[in-house]
């Protein structure tokens, strides 16, 4: 057994309990496989029973017996996961394992029982703290090369006393495999959390889309199915008058607030669409299909504003509109936009009602949308009667959204 190059053994292999705690993590490769390790730690052993001698039930021979076997025990212990073994549980098994490695050398007349310290120093240094690691590894270093150094056993004269020394390098080894575990742990770790915002944003970006679509469907439907429904329970009680005259304007009236419906439903899909028109050419198309013509007036540099601020200052100008002809038929409408240098504002001004009012009971909904919408955008809404100027007596809404 002269001039025998010993084998250094290391450990990069995650612990089975970790690696489930991380999920799936990297295909392992050669060196990292636990089955790989299991192989090592096996082939270790049988090498050791066919080579180490004296092995016996007597004498020498026993003491030799004992300290392979604690030797074996110690090597197949380290495949134990890190949660089950405690920090300071550990160290204590290690050192032990340590002192049962250099005694197996000094006691052995031959064999291969110097590759228990090699493993068990590689396992050190993955298994514990890099500076507790160094310690324990040349305390490993000191024991074994001085069993050989001093003669201690019967077959120190087998194996200088350098291999004895050597025996705790493997620590360095098990050092960087930590090292390069613990980096990919991280990676895998910030991966995951990323993934985790990502789902999150996507959550809140489906209920943000969720609150803007019944938004949406409360404007154009609420307040018209509403007054549809009035005007025909209306003419449902008038038909046992025998007033066919006001039976009929009811059903006019619910004929009237249908046709509203569908132009309001009409509005609303061009509003969601991603290709809509730029808020002035919309805005004046919607005016004109309401009737309004000439009513809006546009101040400061007229620009292209994000295609969320066109859809939520057209659904704000559609509900305002959809109150005044509800609220004061017949009054005039006017409608002011005005671009700043740091905002954009949009003002809805109708007069007093020329006509019988019979709007019923609204669901207060319709100005909550308004300022979730433009909160949705961090700007402010205001609306209330109008109590001086030429459209005293009337109502007016204005949003201002900044940028």
């Amino acid at each position: 057994m002269r001039n025998v190059v010993p084998v250094s053994a290391t450990e990069s292999a995650p612990p089975p309990g970790k690696a489930a705690a991380q999920g799936a993590g990297p295909r392992p490769v050669a060196g990292r496989d636990p089955r790989v390790q299991w192989v090592l730690a096996l082939a270790v052993i049988v090498v050791g029973i066919l080579t180490i001698r004296p092995m016996g039930f007597s004498g020498r021979g026993l003491a030799v017996a004992v300290l392979f076997v604690i030797n074996s025990a110690v090597l197949l212990v380290r495949r134990l996961p890190e949660s089950k073994v405690p920090n300071h549980l550990a160290l204590v098994w290690l050192s032990l394992g340590i002192v049962a490695a250099a005694a197996l050398i000094g006691v052995s007349r031959s064999g291969t029982g110097y590759l228990f310290a090699f493993f068990l120093a590689g396992h050190i240094g993955y298994r514990l703290e890099a500076k507790p690691a160094l310690v324990l590894a040349g305390i490993c270093s000191l024991l074994c090369g001085g069993v050989l150094y001093f003669g201690l056993g019967p077959g120190h004269h087998l194996l200088p006393w350098a291999v004895g020394l050597a025996t705790g390098a493997p620590v360095l080894g098990g050092i960087v495999n930590r090292s390069q575990r613990r980096a990919v742990l991280a990676v895998i770790a910030a991966a995951e959390s990323a993934e985790r915002v990502a789902r999150a944003e996507a959550q809140t970006a489906v209920l943000t889309e969720r609150s803007r679509i019944a938004r949406d469907v409360h404007d154009v439907l609420a307040h018209s199915l509403a007054g549809i429904n009035m005007q025909l329970e209306l003419a449902d009680a008038l038909i046992d008058t025998g007033d066919l005259e006001k039976v009929r304007e009811a059903n006019n009236k619910a004929h009237g607030l249908v046709k509203e419906s569908l132009k309001q439903a009409q509005w609303t899909v061009h509003a969601l669409r991603e290709d809509s028109l730029p808020l002035l050419e919309s805005l004046t198309a919607m005016l004109e299909s309401s009737g309004h013509r000439d009513v809006l007036t546009v101040t400061g540099t007229v620009r292209e504003v994000p295609a969320q601020v066109t859809q939520n200052l057209l659904r704000i100008a559609q509900e305002a509109l959809t109150n005044a002809a509800r609220h004061a038929p017949g009054g005039d409408v006017g409608v002011e936009l005005t671009f700043a240098a740091s905002s954009t504002t949009l003002r809805i001004c109708n007069r007093p009602a020329t006509r019988e009012v019979n709007a019923g009971v609204g669901s207060g909904m319709g100005l909550i949308g308004m300022r979730e919408r433009v909160a949705l955008l961090g700007g402010t809404v205001t609306a209330g009667p109008v109590t001086e100027g030429p459209d005293q007596g009337g109502w007016q809404v204005e949003a201002v959204i900044p940028g």
